[in-house]
C-alpha cells in the first residue's frame, strides 16, 4: 500500500468512526458507546469465522482470530487504530459539549 492511500484510509476511518460515534453518543446519551463497540466492529472486519462458530467451537475460533490479528500488516493496524482514535475523540467531544451546557436530544 502506498503512502497517499494509507493516509487517506486513515483519515476516512477517523472521520467515519468519529461521525458514527458522535451520532450514537448523541442519541443514546452514552459518551463512550462507540469506543466500547469499536473492537467488536474490528473483529467482524478482520475475522473470517462465522459468528455462531464462536459458540459452537470457541477454542478453535478464538485461536483463528488470534492468528488473524497477529498476521495484520502495519498499514492495517494504522488504519484500524485511526478508527479507534475517531471513536475515542467522539466521546471526548460529546463530554466537552455536555460540560459546556449543550444538550443533544
Amino acid at each position: 500500500m502506498n503512502i497517499p492511500v494509507l493516509l487517506i484510509s486513515m483519515l476516512l476511518f477517523l472521520v467515519l468512526f468519529f461521525g458514527i460515534g458522535f451520532l450514537l453518543n448523541m442519541l443514546l446519551r452514552m459518551s463512550w458507546i462507540m469506543a466500547i463497540l469499536y473492537p467488536l466492529v474490528c473483529i467482524f472486519l478482520i475475522d473470517e469465522v462465522n459468528f455462531f462458530d464462536y459458540f459452537k467451537s470457541p477454542s478453535r475460533s478464538f485461536s483463528l482470530l488470534g492468528e488473524k490479528i497477529a498476521s495484520l500488516a502495519v498499514a492495517d493496524i494504522l488504519i484500524l487504530g485511526s478508527g479507534m482514535l475517531g471513536a475515542i475523540l467522539s466521546g471526548i467531544v460529546i463530554r466537552m459539549l455536555r460540560a459546556r451546557g449543550y444538550q443533544m436530544f
